[in-house]
């Protein structure tokens, strides 16, 4: 685990963003789409760890992104180009637009300044979305990832993040795939290569101790 010094250093409110992904009622609610991966964000603790780091960013004065993936009914803007891509339209919760499935789930708190973020297609919360530029225009050095789910979209959110120059942040323990120990794997073998691999509690004591919090 990184120092207290530097992990708060990384951790400028200023320059930190805090993105949610996929963390919507048909994903992690207790009615979604995919009912081993909603248990494991909720017995785990990963979602209620989420919604902790919300709550604090919103105290400390950093910026959140909730990253949202939906699908219009017609399917227009998407693509059948994966195989997971294929599967979701048979699932019997899909991601539709303007659905409850598409928002974000309890316990985790949206607040007017957080900015939600759709896409139609693709695995990433950031390829191609324009969150890229938001985080630029924002100023955002750091970007802390949590969410769902360790097997597909936040490897591919920490690469991206990673790629555009941005320094990843990874709290294990709001992070969430199945199986569990396959999670675990990808943090200790893949995500700690490339980012900062912390925990909620350690992000929660630099927030709470940033010069400048509101």
């Amino acid at each position: 685990m990184p120092s207290y010094e530097h992990l708060s250093e990384l951790l400028d409110p200023p320059r930190t963003v805090l993105l949610t992904v996929e963390c919507q009622q048909g994903v992690v609610g207790p009615d979604g789409a995919l009912p081993e991966l909603a248990r494991a964000a909720r017995s785990s603790g990963a979602l209620r760890n989420v919604a902790r780091l919300v709550a604090a960013a919103h105290t400390a004065g950093v910026q959140v992104v909730h990253a949202i993936a939906e699908r219009r009914p017609d399917g227009r803007g998407a693509s059948r180009n994966a195989r997971l891509f294929r599967a979701a339209e048979r699932l019997p919760v899909r991601q539709l637009s303007g659905s409850t499935a598409v928002r974000v789930a309890p316990p985790i708190e949206v607040a007017e300044e957080d900015f939600v973020v759709r896409r139609l297609h693709g695995l990433s919360p950031l390829h191609g979305t324009g969150v890229d530029a938001m985080l630029r225009n924002l100023g955002c050095h750091t970007l802390i990832v949590t969410g769902v789910s360790a097997n597909v979209a936040i490897p591919n959110a920490v690469f991206d993040a990673v790629n555009l120059g941005y320094t990843a942040v990874v709290p294990a323990d709001a992070i969430a795939g199945v199986p569990a120990d396959y999670t675990s794997a990808m943090i200790r073998h893949t995500l700690a290569l490339v980012a900062t691999v912390t925990t909620t509690d350690e992000v929660l004591g630099c927030l709470t101790r940033a010069p400048g919090r509101h």
